[in-house]
């Protein structure tokens, strides 16, 4: 790869993104053009040796999964991602259809909402990012790999996955996880990511097939939810949502009603930190 253009250019994108751009504060002390380089390695979540090295230009190569994280992380476009992905010598991502790349305008937007449970979602309810207190209120939902990191995937094959939702919901909650992927296998056709999620779950669940068997179509996209956490308990919240119509991806912002018991409950989220894991099925 090439060490030297891959040093320039992470160092200007660095210089280029200011403290404001990612929620942190300037402070009166700051001499540095832009982000430190262990604000930067924080964002990408690496090591600050790990992206230090990279600057210097005698870091190793990076694989696809980093390349994606530093990305996010300096809020590169999607031109500015396929040059990153190009001069570590690995092939850009394809743009038509579906991706993982995050815009910069809707990661600041999550950038300004650290003390409020936000995530990007695919539509196949895959989560591409989310706040420390998305993860404190739903757990760590980015760490999974293969179809696991399908959320109507990890329903209908993990039972310890809706432990989220009071089990009262758990109907409602299926009905439309499934009404949700249908839409997408609809849009997607039979070789989509979609057709061949909808064809792992028929031969994993009957429970899914039962469902899937229905024809709903309707997506119920309900914006009041029940969520359970396991010391907070039952919370109510507002769930809002914004697509981007370029990716279809969605950017889910969850909030209570300003001195309701929920909204209390939703500041200690930030106190207790990532929701416990549940026990294995």
């Amino acid at each position: 790869m090439d060490r030297p253009q891959l040093a320039d250019f992470l160092r200007a994108r660095r210089a280029a993104l200011q403290p404001e751009d990612v929620g942190l504060p300037r402070g009166s002390r700051r001499r540095t053009a832009g982000l430190r380089r262990e604000e930067v390695a924080a964002l990408c979540g690496m090591s600050a040796d790990y992206y230090g090295r990279l600057e210097q230009g005698r870091g190793p190569q990076p694989s696809e999964p980093m390349l994606a994280a530093i990305a996010r992380g300096l809020h590169l476009t999607v031109a500015e991602r396929d040059h990153l992905f190009r001069i570590t010598r690995h092939h850009a991502p394809e743009r038509a259809g579906r991706t993982d790349h995050v815009s910069p305008a809707i990661l600041r937007i999550l950038d300004r909402l650290p003390d409020t449970p936000a995530q990007v979602i695919t539509e196949l309810g895959e989560t591409l990012v989310q706040t420390p207190a998305a993860a404190a209120l739903l757990g760590d939902q980015t760490q999974f790999r293969g179809l696991d990191r399908s959320t109507v995937y990890r329903w209908f094959t993990d039972r310890s996955s809706r432990d989220v939702y009071p089990t009262d919901d758990h109907d409602e909650r299926a009905a439309t996880f499934v009404a949700e992927l249908r839409s997408a296998y609809a849009r997607g056709g039979t070789g989509s990511p979609a057709a061949r999620l909808v064809a792992a779950l028929l031969a994993r669940s009957e429970e899914f097939a039962a469902i899937w068997a229905r024809h709903d179509v309707d997506e119920k996209h309900v914006r009041t939810k029940r969520l359970q956490h396991p010391e907070l308990g039952v919370m109510t919240l507002d769930c809002e949502t914004l697509l981007d119509t370029d990716t279809g991806q969605r950017l889910l912002v969850f909030t209570a009603t300003p001195g309701s018991p929920d909204a209390d409950r939703l500041a200690l989220l930030t106190v207790l930190g990532p929701r416990p894991a549940s026990p294995a099925p």
